[in-house]
């Protein structure tokens, strides 16, 4: 039996929150709910995709090597791709471990035009962490507080920082964090409330996105396990935080900014509508092996939608040509999909 997804309409309370005015730095945001940076996910095609559907505050990119920025526009492994259209919308998120490195790319950043340019201190996978870089700079308080210094002063445009809670579990150390990051010159925090450690093993400690709240006067946008409508409402009604950054559930649903803010009410010729524009998009941007390779790295948050996503998300990565994963879509979305109400947490991890 074939249904479509039928989640509740967003309350009107939720809508008046998200599309409240905010401040940051010297820039003002329309809409508190913004788009996180997403690692391969958050590429120029993927944000493309969103932004034909709107709704958002902010789009962030994928992490940038701040090593590679000033020479590079398009360079496929640093992430530093963008579209003209998208550039006043557009924060640069950035990794490196050297002040002056860091500096010189926000300049960059800035030069380019982009919103703003966001930290990275929150990604702790090993490749970036052996290099001293992401959440491993938060062994490291004080040469985190001199990198976010140094950013500040090379740019006039706004200065995020996303972070973890650290490497042990304790909120005041959280709280400090950002209090350091503030003084340092941070315009805005994005915080997820894990220990760098934990890929995603334990639900994020929301509370301590009170704790961070509290310490600072900058925007602090929660992220971290908001999956529907009133993950949202509550993670701003209990933490008192600015706004929230969606991950996962923007991959899986890139109109839920539009949902959320607009109440664009999604029907579900809307999947298979969205597969392909996305598959569209990456052709467009990218050579056709690096676009089924970003597709695959989609695939599992968009297949968390179906009763029989592991179907799906099992025969698109078996797709070794275009050809065979556009034959592959055409298929399975001959007819409207069976759609679950949440998404598929065993794909959706």
């Amino acid at each position: 039996m074939t249904h479509s997804f039928e989640e509740p309409a967003p309350d009107r309370s939720l809508s008046d929150r998200l599309n409240r005015p905010l401040a940051v730095g010297n820039r003002i945001l329309s809409k508190r709910l913004v788009l996180a940076p997403l690692s391969k996910l958050g590429n120029i095609a993927f944000r493309e995709l969103v932004a034909g559907f709107g709704g958002y505050g902010l789009l962030f990119s994928e992490m940038a090597g701040a090593r590679a920025i000033p020479h590079g526009n398009g360079h496929h492994k640093s992430g530093f791709m963008w579209r003209t259209g998208e550039l006043a919308d557009l924060v640069c998120q950035i990794y490196g471990d050297d002040p002056e490195e860091m500096a010189i790319a926000a300049r960059r950043v800035e030069a380019e035009g982009f919103f703003g340019v966001d930290i990275n201190l929150g990604c702790s996978v090993a490749a970036v962490c052996k290099h001293n870089c992401g959440a491993a700079l938060l062994k490291s308080p004080a040469l985190a507080g001199r990198i976010i210094s140094a950013v500040r002063k090379a740019v006039s445009v706004p200065v995020f920082v996303k972070f973890r809670t650290g490497w042990r579990d304790d909120p005041e150390a959280a709280a400090e964090f950002g209090r350091r990051f503030e003084e340092a010159g941070a315009d805005a925090l994005t915080f997820h409330p894990r220990v760098a450690p934990d890929i995603r093993t334990r639900p994020p400690k929301w509370a301590y996105i009170g704790r961070v709240k509290d310490a600072v006067s900058i925007p602090v946008f929660g992220n971290g396990n908001v999956f529907d409508a009133a993950d949202c409402e509550r993670m701003l009604r209990t933490t008192g935080c600015d706004g929230v950054a969606l991950g996962r559930i923007a991959a899986a649903r890139p109109w839920i900014f539009a949902e959320w803010t607009e109440g664009f009410q999604p029907e579900p010729k809307i999947y298979g509508q969205t597969a392909r524009e996305l598959l569209k998009l990456l052709l467009t941007h990218f050579e056709p092996s690096l676009a089924l390779r970003r597709f695959y790295k989609f695939a599992p948050y968009f297949a968390a939608n179906f009763r029989f996503g592991h179907t799906f998300y099992s025969r698109v990565y078996r797709a070794k040509s275009i050809e065979a994963l556009q034959a592959i879509l055409t298929d399975f979305f001959s007819t409207p999909p069976d759609l679950l109400g949440s998404p598929n947490p065993n794909l959706f991890s």
